[in-house]
């Protein structure tokens, strides 16, 4: 099976099938993707999308960035929901260069994990009840949609340092996600060299953090989500392998 989905201009669509759980099951492949933006699907590269059979979209962006870039096509079948879990906006390409990846970008999940407990929750519930091929996405694929992808395979009991090296996998995209903020915004200046970038120091300063302060990953779905037993029960019931 591939981890990597390749499309021509969405450059961070991934499978997060095969990774193993505590209990001994893996997630299941075909079955949850995250991805850059959809709004860039066309052509070929919409039909490649279709063919995967997802039939949900949950758009983890701001609706002020819908409206300037677009949404997923619209198509028959599919259901499409945007979640913003962000709340704070910040310019990351005009962050000072002196600016370290690691603890600032940790603490702007830590930010969005706190802030956006309604809408990271409704992402869990959405997940948990689909039954089919099933993305999320933000603009890169890296920061909104790195927090998800790991709560979830946390809550699928997928060992930590594997949700570290799942983030880590944007980096094979950053240079095609640069040159498209390049062309994006000729007229602007790329002054953050850590745009793009997904060191591992982000996820594992991020996750320590939630340990620290929950005990665990599924203890801050608990106590700031309200994740309760049928919840984490039917994400695994969905998405493990039997």
């Amino acid at each position: 099976m591939r981890r990597h989905i390749p499309f021509e201009r969405l450059h961070n669509f991934r499978d997060l099938g095969g990774y193993r759980a505590a209990d001994g099951r893996t997630v299941r492949w075909g079955r949850l993707f995250r991805s850059d933006s959809l709004a860039k699907l066309q052509g070929q590269d919409r039909d490649d999308f279709l063919a995967l059979g997802v039939r949900t979209v949950i758009d983890l962006r701001y609706p002020w960035e819908i409206e300037r870039s677009g949404r997923v096509p619209e198509q028959q079948g599919l259901a499409y929901h945007n979640l913003s879990i962000e709340h704070r906006p910040y310019d990351q390409a005009g962050l000072a260069p002196d600016v370290e990846p690691g603890r600032f970008l940790a603490d702007k999940y830590t930010e969005v994990a706190h802030d956006g407990v309604k809408e990271i929750r409704r992402a869990l519930e959405i997940i948990a009840d689909d039954t089919a091929p099933l993305v999320f996405h933000c603009h890169s694929g890296k920061d909104r949609t790195g927090l998800l992808a790991a709560l979830v395979l946390a809550l699928l009991g997928v060992h930590e340092d594997d949700l570290v090296a799942d983030f880590t996998l944007t980096e094979l995209a950053t240079g095609r996600l640069v040159a498209d903020w390049h062309a994006g915004y000729p007229d602007l200046t790329l002054s953050w060299p850590g745009y793009g970038r997904a060191p591992a120091e982000i996820m594992q300063l991020f996750l320590a953090g939630l340990n620290t302060r929950y005990g665990s990953v599924h203890g801050y779905a608990v106590e700031a989500l309200g994740v309760d037993d049928d919840l984490v029960t039917a994400l695994r019931g969905r998405l493990l392998t039997p």
